[in-house]
């Protein structure tokens, strides 16, 4: 597929990858789009969240760019003259930043360069790539990165939604576990709804069948983005594991639970703020992209997981401040 360019300066940014990742750069695509006001910023990334870069306000269009897994995907259908500038989002390695200089452009900012700013690999994702930003002389604010509200309304205004899956099965918490929980928050009186992605179908469907949930609050398969946007961002709560479901809870505001297995909160986990709770069971880092769930996650017991949904649920009375810790990390 080739995309024809416009004549006015241009800025490629390199960030082919799923969803979460999208969302937890937002702050550095901000700072890029405050940097280059005169320019057209395309974003390379997969064609299936063109709608979701669009809805960043950060970029005017996608480049559609992909590779299978969380490989550098090929650039090579670039059409026109070099882009002005091309910022790796992407990786710290060469094979992103070669990617891009193969487009010849006026000038580079990777991690790989030369003038390029050491990784930081501890890290959280947002600080790291506003941090590398600022190294090229370009601010950027890690907490910029709520979206505006959807231009549609939630098909299921106030349900708590849950989904099960993740990309990886390191990252998934046992079914049997979220329709524990499920049928918990439905006892308390609350309406929930599952979601899954993709080839996640037989899992959420697992899930309802356990926990006694009605078809008609299954939404499998995959949602369009607008549609799951405006569910989550209309939602109670979201649970979830470390996925862009729970991205997308933070960007909206909306409450959250996410659990964390492979990777710690601090490197991937929400803003400090009362309507989000992380659960973690620290330890050494894992694989999250393995096959297997992560052994850190399997700790954590769906009583805790209820209780936590529960506690930011709970309506604050009589106008008293919410008291709620900022980000909770159960042991």
């Amino acid at each position: 597929m080739t995309l024809t360019l416009h004549r006015s300066p241009t800025v490629l940014v390199l960030r082919a990858l799923g969803l979460g990742d999208l969302l937890a750069g937002v702050p550095a695509l901000r700072g890029v789009r405050r940097a280059f006001p005169g320019h057209r910023i395309l974003l390379a990334l997969p064609p299936g969240l063109t709608e979701a870069a669009l809805a960043t306000g950060a970029v005017d269009a996608v480049f559609p760019a992909e590779a299978p897994g969380r490989a550098v995907p090929s650039l090579t259908h670039w059409a026109g003259p070099p882009p002005d500038v091309a910022i790796d989002l992407h990786g710290n390695g060469p094979e992103s930043r070669d990617a891009l200089a193969a487009l010849h452009p006026r000038r580079l900012l990777a991690h790989a360069c030369p003038d390029g700013p050491p990784w930081q690999a501890q890290a959280h994702e947002r600080d790291r790539w506003c941090a590398f930003l600022h190294a090229y002389g370009i601010p950027a604010d890690p907490l910029d990165l709520r979206l505006p509200e959807p231009d549609t309304p939630s098909p299921v205004p106030g349900a708590v939604v849950v989904h099960p899956g993740a990309a990886s099965g390191s990252r998934r918490w046992p079914g049997e576990r979220y329709a524990a929980v499920v049928r918990c928050l439905r006892a308390a009186g609350h309406h929930v709804v599952l979601t899954g992605g993709p080839g996640e179908e037989a899992l959420v469907r697992s899930v309802a069948e356990r926990s006694g949930l009605p078809a008609g609050d299954v939404l499998a398969g995959g949602l369009p983005y607008g549609e799951l946007s405006a569910l989550v961002a209309g939602a109670s709560l979201v649970l979830s594991g470390d996925t862009g479901p729970a991205h997308l809870a933070v960007a909206h505001g909306t409450p959250s639970v996410t659990l964390f297995g492979p990777v710690s909160p601090r490197l991937w986990g929400p803003p400090p703020s009362r309507r989000h709770l992380a659960l973690w069971k620290p330890g050494p880092p894992g694989d999250p992209h393995g096959p297997t769930p992560d052994a850190r996650l399997l700790r954590i017991r769906s009583g805790e997981v209820a209780a936590a949904c529960l506690t930011l649920l709970r309506p604050v009375r009589d106008g008293a401040p919410d008291a709620r810790p900022e980000v909770a990390r159960v042991h």
